[in-house]
């Protein structure tokens, strides 16, 4: 009997979330379905542009099957809509503090985007131990001079990190030949993406055979690219004050130990949480530096918190 009295419960809050959902939207009828006035949104398959390229280097998709790779990720990125809006508002904030750096050590502009499939422009961690907006593992963070233990993870560091990264792809480049391949080792590894081409007896990232997640890597990178630079085209619509944009900082210069980081912060008239906002490689309540290594902290300028 309890668990006919549960059924016809159930029963009922379905009808009421039927009821619900008509208060919101009238029940269609075969008029306005064949008319599509149901409802202002609607699904479109998308055009490939000819000329999608990384760093210069054009994608074949004259190749059925990269025709279709290529377009399986426009549109999961395309309707992934609330995922592409913050990625819209996170490249203001993040963009150009990279842009400069990629620069700098001449890597094509285009792997900013490489950033934005990593991690999402967030300080993400994935299983593998990879960490920060690049995704850097520590024997690597390590090997190109970052400091990484449970005090100072400099992985975390956005200037640093970048340089890092710089670092690695300019090596991989050096010793794969081409922007693309340099790409899929970042996700890959050198090593890893050399022998598959040894194997496969091929020496383009296109013509490789991959697992899923290199694979799609690419083809991912192409697709943000193509729609950050376009979002008129996609359906994005914002304005330039719904972006993210950076505090401006000053740097405080230390080179001793820091007991209490909570103490520290109201000194400069802010919060625990406000000084890691800022500086998110500090990784504990206080700072060790046995090495009495000297470090920059970054402190908000006034007026941009409560």
């Amino acid at each position: 009997m309890k668990i006919i009295e549960r059924m016809l419960a159930f029963v009922g809050l379905l009808s009421l979330s039927a009821l619900f959902i008509y208060a919101i939207q009238d029940a269609p009828t075969d008029e306005n379905f064949e008319t599509k006035q149901i409802n202002d949104y609607n699904v479109y398959a998308l055009p490939i542009p000819k000329d999608l390229n990384f760093a210069g280097e054009l994608v074949p998709i004259h190749d059925v099957d990269i025709l279709e790779r290529m377009d399986r990720e426009l549109l999961v990125n395309t309707y992934w809509q609330s995922n592409g809006l913050l990625m819209f508002k996170r490249a203001k904030k993040y963009f150009p503090i990279i842009e400069p750096i990629l620069k700098k050590h001449g890597v094509p502009d285009d792997f900013k985007y490489l950033a934005v499939i990593e991690s999402g422009l967030t300080n993400a961690v994935s299983p593998a131990g990879a960490r920060g907006i690049w995704q850097i593992m520590p024997a690597t963070a390590r090997e190109n001079g970052l400091e990484v233990n449970s005090n100072v993870d400099e992985r975390y560091h956005l200037e640093k990190s970048t340089e890092v990264a710089c670092k690695y792809l300019l090596k991989s480049k050096e010793e794969l030949g081409t922007w693309t391949l340099a790409a899929a080792a970042y996700n890959a590894g050198n090593a890893g993406i050399s022998r598959r081409l040894k194997e496969q007896d091929v020496s383009d990232y296109y013509d490789l055979l991959l697992g899923e997640e290199t694979g799609r890597y690419l083809f991912r990178i192409v697709a943000l690219k193509e729609i950050l630079n376009n979002p008129d085209t996609y359906g994005f619509n914002f304005r330039e004050k719904d972006l993210y944009t950076n505090v401006p900082t000053y740097s405080v210069k230390v080179d001793t130990a820091v007991t209490d980081f909570t103490k520290f912060a109201q000194t400069y008239g802010i919060n625990y949480k406000i000084l890691k906002l800022h500086n998110p490689w500090l990784r504990e309540p206080h700072l060790n530096n046995r090495s009495r290594k000297l470090y920059e902290i970054e402190i908000p300028e006034k007026g941009y918190y409560q």
